[in-house]
């Protein structure tokens, strides 16, 4: 069976939050993660009050988080990319295929994403997070899975509360 890339894919639906671009690079950069052995969350509020667009938990406890970037207007209007890293081992902009990757800031991973995967084209610099960070953020990143597998196991659960 053929798969024709024009149509509208229905797996691919935005949440109100973000552009169909914006949704279908979530789905292109989660699925690199997988086959990397990462497991990762969308839409992750951090202790700063920022929401981390992707972040994700490697197999040797290292955490990333990346930022998508649907446009260069989306882009040039983030002020607040840095407050990110303060919650990660590796920070990557992710941005659609057809963006100019010489708009994102060097000192960031990049990624190029669309809706069927994504490639890392520059590799973020490694800053560790220190051992009690690692562990709040990890807790974290390990309870908002297992409500939000909850919720879908049970979504009148919310009610109980």
């Amino acid at each position: 069976m053929s798969v024709d890339r024009n149509q509208t894919d229905p797996v691919i639906s935005s949440d109100g939050r973000q552009s169909e671009t914006a949704a279908a690079i979530q789905r292109g950069v989660g699925r690199m993660l997988r086959s990397a052995g990462f497991a990762s969350l969308y839409e992750l509020a951090l202790a700063n009050g920022r929401r981390a667009d992707v972040m994700a938990l490697g197999r040797k406890g290292e955490i990333w988080i990346i930022e998508i970037k649907s446009s260069p207007a989306d882009y040039l209007s983030d002020s607040k990319w840095r407050d990110y890293m303060d919650y990660c081992d590796r920070f990557h902009f992710a941005i659609p295929t057809d963006m100019d990757p010489d708009l994102i800031d060097p000192s960031a991973g990049l990624i190029i994403a669309d809706a069927w995967g994504a490639e890392i084209v520059r590799e973020a610099d490694e800053d560790p997070l220190p051992a009690a960070r690692r562990k709040a953020v990890t807790l974290l990143l390990a309870r908002t899975a297992a409500m939000r597998l909850q919720s879908a196991a049970d979504p009148n659960a919310d009610s109980l509360l």
